[in-house]
């Protein structure tokens, strides 16, 4: 398992770049709120631990992962963002459906990464089961959110 050995909140603040003069768009699935709300706190509150003001900071909410790229992609397009975080959770299920999800939201975000200058920080939760995904969402393993975040700051000041 990649994070049995990685806590996902852990990071050094002095390796990052100060995150205040950087303006962030969150795009957030409502399926599986429970654990979307809590990669949202956690990518919230890393951006504001590394400076970010709460005024640029801006949430749209989206019916699914499926649809997170076209979110994204309006975001991009209707705003002024260094960064957006897609946020989303696909636990499996009984059918392929699980498969197909995945790989669409995956794809949609590296495409809008290549096609777009404003990096796009993938933040969607593929896992097998919910225990899983609460680990993974503020649980024993951290929280993906807050990787997401540091990332998202990272590649916005890349991009400068």
């Amino acid at each position: 398992m990649a994070t049995s050995t990685k806590n996902l909140s852990a990071y050094d603040k002095t390796t990052i770049p100060n995150a205040k003069d950087l303006r962030f768009g969150i795009v957030v699935s409502e399926w599986n709120p429970k654990i979307t709300e809590g990669l949202f706190k956690g990518a919230e509150t890393a951006l504001l631990d590394c400076g970010a003001l709460v005024s640029n900071i801006v949430r749209w909410d989206v019916p699914g992962s499926f649809e997170l790229v076209f979110g994204c992609k309006k975001m991009i397009e209707r705003g002024r963002f260094d960064a957006v975080i897609a946020i989303g959770s696909v636990i499996q299920g009984e059918t392929k459906h699980f498969d197909f999800v995945c790989s669409a939201a995956a794809q949609g975000i590296k495409d809008l990464n290549v096609r777009f200058e404003t990096p796009v920080i993938f933040c969607v939760l593929t896992d097998n089961n919910l225990q899983q995904a609460i680990d993974r969402s503020g649980g024993k393993h951290g929280n993906k959110g807050t990787e997401a975040a540091i990332a998202a700051i990272k590649m916005a000041s890349l991009g400068r």
